[in-house]
């Protein structure tokens, strides 16, 4: 009888801690004029050395305002929420939903060429050779350019439209991700990466990983000129392997950030000290 080939788990490389906090109004009647003012006044009030805030109104939700926090550690993520439950604006905010993650890059390509090359020459995964192989290439892709945006995202200026939403992967009889071998959710996950890289310049899409933070498994948080980009690029990444067969959705929200040049509190540009999260 055939050993089935192990599922190893992809190695990943993680950059800023999030916390996406979706809130409505305890009162309905909140005019744009105050709010707007309300949110400058947050904006202060959550500003960061390293990282940055941004406040979103949503439309077509039950719920009224979307607040993104991104900062270099876990315990920064816990001074802005306590800032901004201090400022006027949480007055007049009721907490409806919250997600907890790190922004990820997913090492799947590299992970499968290592394991494979441990098998080749008789070694296992994860032995000594591996990791000193894998040291060299985490250290080599961090410093790609490609990586640290994804790792240490940037507010896009000129993308004032915001579609968030967190996903899992399925653990079904017959459609369990986790129990695919490296290679096989490897090739998946790269034709998935083909279909979201045909909106560059369109959509800005930062990915964070939430297993052992929440229960959903990761955060999607798209970012574009024109709100349209968002239907197109989610129905045509729908259409990929990896998600018609394994991805659980969670509910969408939609909206524009509030006064984008005033009200965000932007990221410092110097990205040395930040910090991996494991």
């Amino acid at each position: 009888m055939t050993t089935p080939p192990i599922a190893h788990p992809p190695e990943t490389l993680e950059g800023w801690f999030a916390l996406h906090q979706i809130f409505r109004f305890r009162n309905p009647r909140v005019d744009a004029g105050r709010l707007a003012k309300l949110v400058k006044g947050a904006s202060r009030g959550t500003a960061a050395a390293t990282g940055w805030s941004c406040f979103v109104r949503l439309i077509g939700s039950s719920s009224d305002l979307m607040v993104i926090h991104f900062r270099d550690s876990l315990d920064s993520i816990g001074v802005a929420q306590q800032d901004l439950a201090r400022t006027q604006l949480a007055g007049i905010l009721e907490l409806t939903y919250t997600l907890l993650s790190v922004t990820e890059a997913g090492l799947y390509h590299i992970t499968a060429e290592l394991a494979r090359a441990s098998q080749a020459r008789g070694g296992k995964f994860g032995d000594e050779e591996y990791v000193r192989g894998l040291d060299e290439r985490s250290r080599a892709e961090r410093e790609s350019a490609h990586v640290r945006r994804r790792l240490y995202p940037e507010l896009p200026a000129d993308m004032p439209y915001v579609s968030f939403y967190p996903m899992s992967k399925r653990r079904d009889a017959g459609q369990n991700w986790y129990a695919l071998t490296l290679d096989d959710r490897s090739r998946l996950m790269q034709a998935h990466g083909i279909s979201g890289r045909r909106y560059a310049g369109k959509v800005q899409q930062v990915i964070t990983g939430a297993i052992g933070l929440d229960k959903w498994e990761w955060g999607v948080t798209l970012f574009a000129r024109d709100p349209l980009e968002f239907k197109k690029l989610v129905t045509d990444m729908r259409f990929d392997e990896v998600s018609a067969k394994y991805a659980e959705f969670g509910e969408f929200y939609v909206g524009r950030i509030i006064s984008a040049d005033a009200t965000a509190s932007r990221a410092r540009r110097a990205r040395g000290g930040s910090k991996r999260a494991r």
